[in-house]
Formats: structure tokens, C-alpha cells, sequence
């Protein structure tokens, strides 16, 4: 069982403009952590931002990290570059559909984390002593 800490969305606000854009950030860097395909140096950042081990600010500013990044956006972009225009259109209405979805999820964990609590109860009922009704 791992027992590091995870950061939180806070602990991103000094790379992030505000706390919606620290969330989305934070789950940006756990599907790097998490996806057998990032492999390499990227892999390793999300998992040393996200464990607390260094701040994302730092991150940025280590070369061999940004590095990878750029790599990677260069191979993103050649294989862009190379699809057909029917996989263009394929790829455009899948990532349509997929931000469609990021979008509902995104809007959820929004009313969800801005929802008043209900039902809450804060401290233990009163036994014995006088009933509030009359």
C-alpha cells in the first residue's frame, strides 16, 4: 500500500489561475501517473508533482521534464500530420463526443463541490431533556 501524500487542488495554485483550473490540472497529472503509455520522464513528473516530492512550478522549470513534453507534442503533431483527411474527421467527432463528456463530468464535480450541504447534523440529539414541540 503506498502511503505518500497526494497533493490537492490547492497546493496547485501557484502554477494555476484559479482553483477550476487547479482541479483540471491535478486530473491532467493522474491520467500522466496512471496511463502505461506516458512511460518515461513525463510519467515520472506527474507522479513526483502529485506525491508533493516537488511543486509543479519547479516541474515546469526542469528542462529534462519539459523536455519530454515537447517530445511528446512533436509526436502528437507528426502523427497529425500524417492522418488521412476521413481519420481527421473520425478523430475531430471523437474528441467532440469526448470533451462533451469531460464537460458533464466537469459540470457535476462543480455542483457537487458548490452544493449546500444537506441532512447535516452537527451534533448529537437531545435525550431526555425537554421536547422542542409542543
Amino acid at each position: 500500500m503506498n502511503n505518500e501524500r497526494e497533493i490537492q487542488d490547492e497546493d496547485l495554485m501557484d502554477v494555476a489561475h484559479d482553483p477550476e483550473q487547479a482541479a483540471r490540472l491535478r486530473k491532467a497529472l493522474k491520467v500522466l501517473e496512471s496511463n502505461p503509455n506516458v512511460g518515461g520522464k513525463l510519467q515520472e513528473m506527474a507522479k513526483e508533482v502529485l506525491s508533493g516530492r516537488i511543486s509543479m512550478k519547479d516541474a515546469i522549470e526542469t528542462r529534462g521534464y519539459m523536455d519530454a513534453l515537447g517530445d511528446r507534442i512533436d509526436t502528437i503533431r507528426q502523427a497529425a500530420e500524417n492522418q488521412t483527411p476521413e481519420e481527421r474527421e473520425e478523430a475531430r467527432q471523437k474528441y467532440a463526443a469526448w470533451q462533451r463528456e469531460q464537460e458533464a463530468k466537469e459540470e457535476a464535480e462543480r455542483a457537487e463541490r458548490d452544493a449546500p450541504s444537506r441532512g447535516l447534523v452537527t451534533g448529537s440529539p437531545r435525550r431526555g431533556g425537554p421536547s422542542h414541540r409542543r
